[in-house]
This record gives structure tokens, C-alpha cells and sequence, in this order.
């Protein structure tokens, strides 16, 4: 899903979750502005990830350290028609994140409204969250390192 029409002049970075079945991809730029988020199927992400890098200015991937990590470097390497830096960021928790960050993103509607939050179930994947999490954490860590 675009979120925002105008493509950015800044170079913005690409947020990578991956999964067995299901990848969600964002694309967020340094100010932190989100241009595109989505969850594809696994075998369509680096075709996704192609076409996203015809339509935005992107720099660099960020993606989770966890689980398949390293299978899904070496494959973006070997597959992506341009190189990429990509850089491995601490994805615990993101998941839980994740799911607030959703209600906040999508507010509940209806009797929805009426769950405590930590019972609300998202309707739908939410690994394109992860992947906007994952940027921010990126992000969070260099501004840590300039006013630390």
C-alpha cells in the first residue's frame, strides 16, 4: 500500500521482515516519513523489492537478525539486480511491538474497541509493521550514536 503519492528527494531505506510464507516490506525515509508499506508472499519479495527500488531512492535494507536472517542476505545478494547495503538490526519483541504499533496505525472500530488491547488480534499480517519497526530501530540507533 503507497502511503504517500509524492516521491521523496532524500534517499530512504527499505525495512525487510522476512518469513517462511509471508515478507513485509516498508520503505521510510531519514525523516522518518513512510512512503509504502505491504506483506507479500515469501517467493515474490525480492521481485517486490526490485520493483520498489525502481520507484524510490533506496539506499540501504534493513532487516531482522533473527531466525532466517542469513539465508535471506546471501539470497538478496545473489538475486537482486543491483547490490544493496544491508544492514542486520536487534528484531526482539518486534512482533509484540508490532501489534500496538497496528491498533495505533488502525484504530479499532465497533465492539473491537471494547477488547483490552493485549487481547485485540490484528486482522491481518502485520510483518510490514515489523518492517517499519525495524527502519525506526535503525534509525533510533544512529541518532543514539550522534548524541550519545
Amino acid at each position: 500500500m503507497i502511503v504517500s503519492e509524492f516521491s521523496p528527494t532524500q534517499p530512504v531505506i527499505l525495512g525487510f521482515d522476512p518469513g517462511k510464507d509471508k515478507c513485509g516490506l516498508a520503505v521510510m525515509g531519514l525523516d522518518r516519513q513512510l512512503y509504502y508499506h505491504q506483506v507479500v508472499p515469501s517467493p515474490e519479495a525480492i521481485a517486490n523489492i526490485n520493483k520498489l527500488r525502481q520507484k524510490f531512492p533506496i539506499s540501504m535494507l534493513v532487516m531482522g537478525n533473527q531466525t532466517t536472517a542469513k539465508r535471506w542476505k546471501q539470497q538478496l545478494q545473489q538475486e537482486l539486480i543491483e547490490a544493496l547495503n544491508i544492514v542486520l538490526v536487534d528484531e526482539r519483541y518486534s512482533t509484540l511491538e508490532a501489534r500496538d504499533r497496528y491498533w495505533q496505525m488502525y484504530p479499532p472500530k465497533g465492539i473491537t474497541k471494547l477488547l483490552p488491547q493485549g487481547m485485540r488480534q490484528p486482522p491481518r499480517p502485520i510483518d510490514d509493521i515489523v518492517a517499519i519497526l525495524l527502519i525506526e530501530r535503525y534509525l533510533n540507533r544512529l541518532t543514539e550514536s550522534v548524541n550519545g
